[in-house]
């Protein structure tokens, strides 16, 4: 960068060029109890998110077949916590578009590293319900640099019954009756007393064939350790997919890396069944954790 020779600093027209193109790197924050829809590239996809509020960045990554649209009220918590929450949907909910065949789960990932970058590339919190716990640990393998750590929101146990998975592919048929998938909501996702209505509506079977095919082309050893970002395994009392005996599988592997919180009273479908309770654990969590660069622009 030129100086100017007389003085020794930089002139004035630089020093503002400068700080023009800083600030355009940055996400903008989204006004105060104002929720903004964008959009992100990322090759032949295009992916469209929600933003709302201010503070460091936590990205909510829906399960298998679900949009985020049903985190509202966990980004609304964590956004009055002091924290900039983005939701991104995966390709074919919303206005997320682009190829559905013959992709990985690190496809997926470059989606979402995508809208960190758009959002200005400031390392976040990366929390992935389900299925979406995956997507999150291969973000943080493939761009450990947009990482600042990992929230596994009821995340499944190593195996679990094969049941469960029947459940899931039984509630996308549009050919089920409402009892059927009610039951198998109550089996799956929600604890006793939990009220598994809303969860009629908002799935996607196409997404979860596209989901399902790209974990088959995906190397698990690629990404199960989550590069070297410190994880909250956060789990709940009743969820089938992660029983007891599994409470601490995760934190025997990785040691101190790993955090383990359960929260009473929900089943697999945590977020939906106590937001509050949820974004409380996600906040003092990522509280304890050593404060991300100002801005990072580039990996």
């Amino acid at each position: 960068m030129e100086s100017n020779a007389a003085s020794g600093r930089r002139r004035p027209g630089v020093r503002i060029a400068c700080l023009m193109a800083v600030a355009a790197c940055l996400g903008s924050p989204a006004r105060a109890g104002e929720v903004d829809l964008r959009t992100a590239r990322n090759g032949d996809a295009t992916i469209s998110y929600r933003v709302e509020g201010q503070g460091p960045l936590v990205v909510l990554i829906a399960s298998t077949g679900r949009g985020t649209e049903e985190f509202g009220a966990l980004a609304a918590s964590l956004a009055a916590r002091g924290h900039r929450v983005v939701r991104p949907e995966p390709r074919g909910i919303g206005g997320s578009t682009g190829p559905m065949e013959n992709l990985s789960f690190h496809d997926f990932a470059s989606d979402f590293a995508a809208v960190i970058r758009s959002e200005g590339g400031t390392p976040a919190i990366l929390a992935g319900h389900a299925y979406g716990n995956w997507i999150a640990r291969v973000i943080a393998s493939d761009h450990p640099a947009l990482t600042r750590g990992v929230v596994l929101v009821a995340a499944g146990a190593r195996t679990w019954p094969k049941e469960l998975s029947d459940a899931i592919t039984m509630i996308n048929d549009p050919a089920s009756t409402e009892r059927q998938r009610l039951d198998g909501l109550r089996l799956a996702f929600f604890a006793e007393g939990n009220d598994p209505t809303s969860w009629l509506e908002g799935w996607y079977p196409a997404v979860t064939r596209s989901q399902r095919d790209a974990r088959t082309r995906t190397r698990q050893a690629a990404w199960w350790g989550t590069g070297n970002a410190p994880m909250l395994d956060l789990q709940a009392a009743a969820d089938p997919f992660r029983p007891a005996a599994s409470r601490d599988e995760l934190q025997a592997e990785f040691g101190d890396r790993v955090t383990v919180k359960v929260i009473d009273g929900a089943s697999h479908a945590l977020p939906a069944e106590k937001p509050v309770e949820v974004a409380a654990a996600i906040a003092e969590w990522a509280a304890a954790l050593p404060a991300g660069r100002e801005m990072r622009v580039a990996e």
